[in-house]
């Protein structure tokens, strides 16, 4: 590519980001270009985004409160109050709503106090707030920010987890005094911790997470957990409020065994008990309303990359445990006790979550489902999210569609409605196109895989169009027919735009998930993305000279792999991709985790291995024009990464671009202007690649 090329696309990029397109190309063929107006999804249209997230039943189910996160353009920031909802009425108001964040609302057990936690007064706090008469109390004064709020079942207090410093030191060193006045260079870093980096924290300081507890009406924060280990929310009290129950890795070589937790309680002395001690991880508790049994996540430790999660019940003192979800093939979580009688529950299955419900059985309980069709939370790319509450028989979930972001639903009895409607002024008027699923056989084995499409907004049936191929991280989540800011604007751009669940993701079984054990990427997730491919254009849908393909994270790392396998595809975008596995898993923070469990050993023992699986090792294959986009702060896919990739390219003379997002993490698309940013990048890209 010449150098003006670089100049001009820089140029582009980064008005695209301040503005909308007043022109597109037509994608279907013609060589005029036409008017996209406000009828479609335009890049500013993401600052006025709004999603609801975190619903809350009171417990006389007569009041949901929720959190409100919308996105603002004079901060370039997302901002989060707190809404409620009278069920009978559907009467919407705010409870906490200014320029200040308010998140976490939990209902004190008698229902007529709300805890919360917000940065209102400058540092991240809990505080109380009295609904019937609107008076706030500042509860917590502490250091670093509270999380995982919890209120005894009397309502006096509230437990919390928080980061605390640990005194840790490797060894005592002697400097000389400095004089008055001196400036001096900052002192030496010591990092002697085998994970020492967290991405978007950077290196870590010697921290450890330990559970607190404080006066409902506030006072000092007592700290209850002792040792330098993690003590995990979720947490749950007691039926006498005199113990908490959490879940952590209190073992010496914990920072050795990611894939092992068991369940503890702790007394409000500080006395620590040991529940459960089964290999592999135990998670999540939840006491039943009489205090007498416990509901938890519980986990195999074999080393695999993907393990089913089955719901779990046994006595308050971890006696007779039993597994209530052992036929279902797939993840439970977000665990609710219907009195004392079963418990509901959530899981995804193909690219939808849904609520279901098990009885107590000593030989595997009655499932039966409640709903279905949660999801809608995140506003990138189109993962399958969604959460829910219930109390009283009112069930609160988020829900939203491939053209909405979630809002608040509910279910009472039969009866479902939709309660928010949080982006109808936005969308109401525009022309989103449409979805269509797809079903279709792998070329390489005849696996099922289950995709969807976008078709652009007045998709024309006698017209081929181009297409996008968008594939999703992990590898071991999933997407589904949910909002998407990213592939909306591609099909508003006049493109197909065409995603799917390949085999590794979830939702499908433990046995499709493990379809890409010590295969991730390979030749198998990109036969599963061709044969779609294949199929659309069979169907007389695309143009088969103008395909386009991106992704980012272990959606990057199959971009990559795919290049360089085929020359199909007119332009690439990898997005904070894994290139080399060898250096790698030696340098992002998240080796501990991947080396034992998604190789067959340490990368010095099996180069032959890491290397085949890296992109790397087709890179002399690629012709490609190819744009690299990548966080200047990533630790999970770190730069260096992306840059031996862009070198390799260089070296072999392609058209490449390496695009770096200063101050970003692996979340690239954290603020509004980055999400805009990253989507306009590779729009632009492909515009040069017609």
């Amino acid at each position: 590519m010449k150098s003006s090329n670089y100049l001009s696309i820089a140029f582009c990029c980064a008005m695209l980001v301040v503005s909308s397109f007043a022109f597109a190309t037509d994608k279907t063929g013609d060589s005029e270009s036409k008017k996209i107006d406000n009828s479609r999804f335009m890049p500013a249209d993401i600052f006025e985004l709004e999603v609801a997230t975190d619903p809350q039943v009171s417990p006389s189910g007569e009041t949901i409160a929720y959190v409100r996160r919308t996105n603002d353009i004079m901060t370039d920031s997302t901002r989060s109050s707190i809404w409620l909802i009278d069920v009978d009425s559907g009467e919407h108001k705010p409870l906490l709503s200014s320029k200040q964040n308010y998140s976490s609302p939990r209902w004190s057990p008698k229902g007529k106090k709300i805890a919360y936690v917000s940065d209102q007064d400058g540092k991240t706090q809990i505080y109380v707030r009295w609904v019937a008469s609107g008076e706030n109390a500042l509860v917590t004064n502490v250091a670093h920010s509270p999380s995982s709020i919890a209120w005894s079942r009397n309502g006096k207090h509230l437990a919390f987890t928080m980061n605390v410093k640990s005194k840790e030191k490797p060894f005592k060193v002697s400097m000389p005094n400095k004089p008055k006045g001196a400036k001096w260079a900052e002192s030496f870093q010591y990092i002697t911790k085998a994970r020492y980096q967290a991405d978007g924290r950077g290196v870590l300081e010697p921290l450890y997470t330990h559970i607190f507890v404080v006066p409902a009406e506030g006072g000092t924060a007592r700290q209850l957990s002792s040792g330098n280990y993690h003590h995990r929310g979720p947490l749950s009290w007691g039926a006498t409020s005199e113990k908490i129950y959490f879940s952590a890795n209190r073992s010496d070589d914990w920072e050795y065994t990611p894939g092992t937790a068991h369940i503890f309680s702790v007394s409000l002395n500080g006395e620590i008990t040991q529940l459960t001690s089964a290999p592999g991880r135990q998670a999540s508790p939840v006491v039943s309303p009489n205090g007498q049994l416990i509901a938890y996540a519980k986990n195999d430790d074999k080393k695999l990359a993907y393990r089913n999660r089955y719901l779990h019940v046994m006595n308050v003192d971890g006696s007779n445990d039993m597994s209530l979800s052992a036929d279902i093939d797939n993840r439970v979580s977000n665990f609710h006790w219907n009195d004392n009688k079963g418990i509901y529950y959530q899981q995804m299955l193909r690219g939808e979550t849904q609520i279901d419900y098990v009885t107590i059985a000593s030989k595997g309980g009655k499932h039966t489902n409640i709903t279905k069709g949660l999801g809608g939370e995140t506003l990138g790319r189109p993962y399958t999210t969604g959460s829910f509450d219930v109390a009283d028989g009112v069930f609160a979930f988020t829900k939203g569609r491939f053209d909405r972001p979630a809002d608040i639903h509910m279910k009472k009895g039969r009866k479902e409605q939709q309660l928010t409607f949080l982006n109808s002024d936005l969308f109401d008027h525009k022309d989103l196109g449409s979805i269509e699923e797809i079903v279709y056989k792998s070329s390489i084995d005849d696996e099922e895989i289950q995709g969807w499409y976008l078709l652009p907004p007045d998709y024309d049936a006698s017209k081929k169009y181009p297409m996008i191929l968008e594939i999703h991280g992990g590898p071991h989540l999933a997407y589904g027919p949910q909002f998407s800011s990213e592939l909306l604007r591609m099909a508003a751009q006049g493109y197909v735009v065409f995603f799917n669940n390949h085999r590794g993701s979830t939702g499908y079984g433990e046995r499709f998930a493990l379809l890409l054990q010590n295969k991730y990427s390979s030749k198998y997730d990109f036969a599963d993305h061709m044969s779609g491919v294949d199929a659309l254009i069979d169907k007389g849908i695309v143009d088969p000279e103008k395909l386009y393909i991106t992704g980012g994270s272990a959606g990057g790392i199959a971009t990559a792999y795919a290049i360089g396998l085929t020359d199909r595809f007119k332009a690439a975008v990898v997005a904070k991709p894994v290139i080399n596995w060898l250096s790698k898993v030696l340098t992002a923070d998240s080796g501990l985790y991947q080396i034992p469990y998604q190789f067959p050993g340490m990368p010095w023992d099996h180069v032959e291995h890491y290397w085949e699986r890296s992109p790397l090792s087709l890179v002399g294959n690629v012709t490609t024009p190819t744009m690299l986009l990548t966080g200047s702060e990533d630790k999970r896919t770190p730069m260096s990464e992306t840059e031996q990739y862009y070198q390799a390219l260089k070296l072999r003379k392609i058209d490449a671009i390496l695009v770096k997002v200063p101050g970003a993490s692996h979340g690239i698309a954290s603020r509004p202007s980055r999400l805009v940013g990253k989507i306009e990048n590779i729009l632009a890209w492909f515009e040069m690649y017609p």
